[in-house]
């Protein structure tokens, strides 16, 4: 069965689980999701696109290439979930939290991340501006690659 043209567009979820479920190029835009929780799920180019997500986890989750442009996200983690090149340009995160997740050329475009940890995070790069990691919690290693972005040399001192 393919769900290429599966729509749930504005659909407004509220205590549900989805659990090894393959929802790979869904359209949720515009959707209110609270209290959701997302295990083991295919997610590959869903669309969260302006959408309000409150007290979400991505859990095992595979989300590359998800698009969450300008969606409003509250209480949201992902856990141990691929997010590879997918799109938070011009959100608003309050209390998000990536851990130990996959966030290879995320675009973080006109979002801020401030008070976001990603220390725990692997990517190699990330699409931000200089003011939207104003705050962003990093890792020593992390911090010394978006050093070197900005045209620092960083020396180890023995």
């Amino acid at each position: 069965m393919q769900n290429s043209d599966v729509s749930f567009r504005k659909i407004d979820l509220t205590d549900v689980i989805f659990e090894n479920c393959d929802l790979s190029n869904a359209n949720l835009s515009e959707g209110i999701i609270h209290r959701v929780n997302f295990k083991n799920c295919k997610l590959l180019g869903s669309d969260f696109s302006e959408a309000n997500l409150g007290n979400v986890s991505f859990e095992n989750c595979i989300a590359n290439l998800c698009n969450f442009a300008v969606t409003r996200f509250k209480q949201v983690i992902f856990d141990n979930s691929i997010l590879q090149s997918a799109n938070f340009y011009d959100c608003s995160l309050n209390k998000v939290k990536f851990y130990e997740s996959d966030i290879n050329d995320v675009d973080f475009s006109q979002t801020s991340l401030k008070g976001i940890d990603i220390s725990t995070c692997n990517f190699e790069k990330l699409n931000v501006t200089i003011e939207s990691l104003n705050g962003c919690e990093v890792s020593t290693e992390q911090a010394i690659g978006f050093a070197s972005l900005l045209g620092l040399k960083v020396k180890s001192i023995n």
